[in-house]
């Protein structure tokens, strides 16, 4: 092969080493990390109650039938609800809930707070009152349209500021009882 051959051979090979090394380029550094006094921020995940919300058709249960906040302080203070069938008298009432709320621990001395509801027909409601006020509970009218029926002052073991001991609220449907008159203001049911 005569020499200028070879070095154009040579030439075009330098070059083509050339080329391939500028088009391919040396590897980058990678970047240095930085730092920044700025918090990184995370969105949250999403969370989900797994308590369901109480629906008006659903049924009461101790923990409901009174405020979220009230069920709050019994349990700090270490007070517990029992559930019992309501009964108004005689009358076992099917579906009703009577929730004493106690701190069960202590001796029996200790008072408790006495919430309960039912839905009530209006024969269920009538028979019920005539049985309370045959023994001797009282009948005052309710600014709503309802009836209070409430345990004689000679016989309420517990009564309130105005005096009311255990008293019914009755109202169209259904029946609130609690150990005082200013106690059914504290049952929340149904849920709205």
């Amino acid at each position: 092969m005569p020499a200028p051959r070879l070095l154009g051979t040579a030439a075009v090979l330098a070059l083509s080493v050339l080329a391939l090394t500028a088009c391919g380029g040396s590897p980058e550094a990678a970047p240095e990390p930085t730092t920044s006094s700025a918090p990184t921020t995370v969105a949250p995940e999403p969370t989900t109650s797994t308590t369901p919300e109480p629906t008006a058709d659903a049924a009461p249960t101790c923990a409901t039938l009174i405020a979220d906040s009230l069920v709050a302080d019994y349990e700090k203070l270490g007070v517990t609800s029992q559930e019992q069938p309501l009964f108004i008298g005689s009358q076992q009432i099917d579906g009703g809930i009577l929730c004493m709320w106690a701190n069960f621990d202590q001796p029996a001395g200790d008072a408790g707070q006495i919430y309960g509801w039912a839905k009530l027909s209006d024969a269920e409601s009538d028979a019920a009152q005539q049985e309370l006020l045959a023994e001797g509970w009282v009948r005052e009218e309710a600014d709503d349209g309802g009836v209070y029926i409430t345990e004689s002052e000679n016989t309420a073991l517990v009564t309130d500021e105005e005096g009311y001991g255990m008293t019914y609220l009755f109202v169209a449907g259904q029946v609130k009882v609690a150990d005082t008159k200013q106690g059914l203001l504290l049952i929340e049911w149904p849920k709205a």
